[in-house]
């Protein structure tokens, strides 16, 4: 546009080409800087950087599940990154995290849980048995995620299921993102708890 007009003409073929190639050049180079830009932050990190910032963070510890999409990863980690550790509200919160469902904790020395004479406390109803001799330990019921259709379907030529008839169905790989396995929740509890406690987990549906 800056050129005269006089010299070139409106048709000039040549050095459209020469300036479209120069521009061309110079469009992909920013968007590979613009690509770079974003791979630098978790939050806008996409693909593989991901995976290479999961594990500069966290090792293997924390690895993409199958067919985990970005968006859902990137969450992971941020969440992982600054979450609280080292408290019983910490072990909440980590498995409510993951599995979406509230646990239940129970501290054998807590009152607050076991009850006391006459306070919060019923046979069958409320509380239960404390005991001073279990120090630094506590019980944990876990809840596995609800609704993992896949998890209920029976195998390829493996059990009572029919053609359209449960359980058996064609699964998509996307189905396959929410199935957490209970060595997940087991070294969920294991990242927060303080190294001097002892959490007796048990899993259940």
């Amino acid at each position: 546009m800056v050129l005269p007009g006089r010299w070139f003409g409106d048709n000039a073929p040549v050095l459209d080409a020469v300036l479209t190639g120069i521009a061309s050049a110079w469009v992909e180079v920013f968007s590979l800087l613009d690509g770079v830009g974003a791979q630098s932050r978790i939050a806008t990190a996409r693909g593989v950087f991901l995976d290479i910032a999961a594990q500069d963070y966290f090792g293997p510890q924390l690895m993409r599940r199958v067919a985990e999409v970005d968006v859902a990863y990137g969450v992971r980690i941020q969440q992982n990154l600054v979450r609280p550790r080292a408290t019983r509200a910490s072990v909440v919160r980590a498995l409510q995290d993951l599995t979406g469902r509230v646990p239940v904790v129970f501290e054998p020395r807590n009152p607050a849980d076991t009850g006391g004479y006459n306070l919060n406390m019923g046979y069958g109803l409320a509380g239960g048995y404390g005991s001073l001799n279990l120090p630094y330990q506590f019980l944990v019921r876990a809840y596995r995620p609800d609704a993992l259709p896949v998890g209920n379907a029976s195998g390829y030529a493996v059990g009572p299921g029919g053609y359209n008839t449960a359980p058996a169905f064609y699964a998509d790989i996307a189905e396959f993102q929410g199935n957490i396995s209970d060595a997940e929740i087991y070294a969920s509890i294991a990242a927060v708890v303080p190294t001097t406690s002892i959490a007796w987990t048990n899993i259940s549906n």
